[in-house]
């Protein structure tokens, strides 16, 4: 009988062949050097440059498996897809550029060992270590962003938007099957929704350095995001989440 892996790790990709080839040496030093069994998903989102076809260079096909998008439809459906494809009882989703290095994965996995739903790596809180900082102008727009996130759409959390999240497979498969958001407010829809069902979620520090090449468009998806926070706000008074449960949130 096949055995599922203690962790998957879900890692959207949209043209991201040449990055890879650095990081995912990284990801398989991490896994060989843990005691659990694992698994890498990597969603390739409609590239055009080989994507999919990088992970052959590095891992065996029994342990990473690439799904392949036929077209390219936004990091929120790569990451939902690639949770449903996951095996996994925890779910890591990271960065393709591994902004946040896997090892602060033990950070969010006592998260969840004391009882929390989802832990989420955070950039903003005044223990997180940023080893690289953004330009001022993409942390202005990280702050201003937040502020819109408060204001129209969830209270709570200092930074939704850092790609580091743990949380059991199962536990969450209720919330990742109701997300709607394919682009990059999908962070907030996830944590709007398990919040909504009553989930505890988790604030944490972690290790975070800015990479070169973001694929946030600077002057396209901040207004894509902002009109995907009227969207949540829609689609929950339209009784696509659910009904209200207890709430809780904590930072550390």
């Amino acid at each position: 009988m096949e055995v599922s892996p203690y962790l998957s790790v879900v890692i959207p990709a949209y043209n991201e062949a040449v990055r890879l080839r650095k990081t995912l040496p990284l990801v398989r030093e991490f896994f060989q050097a843990q005691e659990f069994t694992w698994e890498l998903v990597l969603v390739d989102d409609g590239s055009v440059d080989g994507t999919a076809d990088i992970l052959g260079e590095f891992f065996e096909p029994h342990e990473a498996r690439a799904v392949s998008l036929p077209a390219n439809r936004g990091k929120g459906y790569a990451v939902r897809t690639g949770v449903l494809e996951s095996k996994g009882k925890l779910v890591l989703i990271s960065d393709a550029d591994l902004s946040t290095p896997l090892k602060e994965f033990a950070t969010l996995q006592s998260c969840l060992e004391e009882g929390f739903d989802v832990a989420i790596g955070s950039r903003s809180l005044a223990n997180s270590n940023i080893v690289v900082r953004q330009a001022w102008y993409r942390e202005g727009m990280g702050r201003f962003f937040n502020f819109l996130v408060q204001t129209i759409a969830l209270k709570g959390f200092i930074d939704t938007q850092c790609g580091f999240k743990c949380f059991e497979r199962e536990k969450l498969l209720s919330v990742i099957q109701s997300m709607r958001i394919d682009g990059f407010s999908f962070d907030v829809e996830l944590l709007y929704i398990a919040m909504k069902k009553g989930f505890s979620v988790k604030e944490v520090a972690v290790e975070w350095r800015h990479m070169e090449a973001s694929r946030v468009r600077i002057w396209i998806d901040p207004a894509r995001m902002i009109l995907d926070l009227f969207k949540i706000r829609c689609n929950d008074l339209l009784g696509r989440y659910g009904s209200r449960q207890r709430r809780e949130t904590s930072t550390l």
